[in-house]
């Protein structure tokens, strides 16, 4: 029987190559966009349900989430796969900092909301992560909106920590109640996602030179794939950051508990859990 498995992020780059994998596999897949022209055109080349969302909109994830309970009964796989590299910093319409919105607090609510249905499920939840959360962070739980220190590179860093954070933290917590998490690096992907940013990232990935150096968004996309189609503690292990497939090391803070825990209670308040 074909398991639901939800994209975010997935109107181009990894998340729609991973979208035309799965449903390949004969996998029941729903396809989560921000732009609603590039994510109607990913389902419609699939045939696949779509829905929009653009996570620098926190009630359209609410929206977004009641959505999805209404539509679906299981929900087997989440993908938290939206984020994006940006420029200068920007404060979202829900007072916070655009590229740990996007890339964390998004995801953070989504999953939340879909909770019990996600339990109901004995769903796993992939997020899409990044070497960057060991490379370019400058973790600082008292300053998660880059109030008193910011630059893209360090904010996208930090986001992508939190996404481990958040995995690490999701499996303390809900392990036991038969939920799955694990976050991934897909590569540094030839993809639109740092199309807003400014300076090296949006040189290294729009330029035609640096992109010949990048991974395919068909190689990213089958990382995702893999662990999608994987089952939680046989051919991964719940918890854990992986690339190319294997475990694989990220940031020191990622075994923090005591910070995993602050992010999460802090990330609550934020989206009014």
């Amino acid at each position: 029987m074909p398991r639901t498995i939800v994209i975010t992020g997935a109107s181009d780059g990894i998340g729609a190559a991973s979208a035309r994998q799965l449903t390949d596999a004969g996998e029941q897949v729903v396809v989560v966009g921000r732009n609603p022209e590039k994510t109607a055109k990913v389902a419609r080349q699939l045939g696949v349900p779509s829905h929009v969302a653009d996570y620098s909109d926190l009630s359209q994830v609410r929206d977004l989430a009641a959505v999805l309970l209404e539509t679906y009964p299981r929900i087997d796989v989440l993908a938290n796969n939206a984020g994006g590299v940006f420029g200068e910093r920007t404060v979202t319409k829900d007072g916070y900092e655009l590229t740990f919105q996007v890339n964390h607090l998004g995801g953070f609510l989504l999953t939340n909301l879909l909770m019990d249905r996600l339990i109901e499920s004995s769903a796993s939840i992939v997020q899409t992560s990044s070497f960057a959360a060991r490379g370019f962070s400058r973790f600082d739980i008292d300053d998660l909106q880059g109030e008193n220190r910011f630059s893209a590179t360090t904010a996208y860093g930090n986001g992508k920590l939190a996404n481990v954070l958040f995995t690490k933290e999701l499996n303390r917590r809900f392990g036991d109640d038969g939920l799955s998490a694990v976050a991934f690096h897909p590569g540094a992907i030839a993809s639109g996602f740092a199309a807003a940013s400014t300076g090296p990232w949006r040189f290294m990935y729009t330029n035609p030179l640096a992109a010949r150096l990048l991974t395919s968004t068909e190689v990213g996309g089958a990382r995702l794939t893999w662990l999608a189609l994987g089952k939680p503690g046989v051919d991964w292990e719940p918890g854990e950051f992986y690339s190319n497939n294997r475990p694989s090391k990220t940031s020191r803070i990622a075994d923090d508990p005591l910070v995993a825990k602050r992010l999460w209670d802090e990330s609550a308040e934020m989206v009014g859990l």
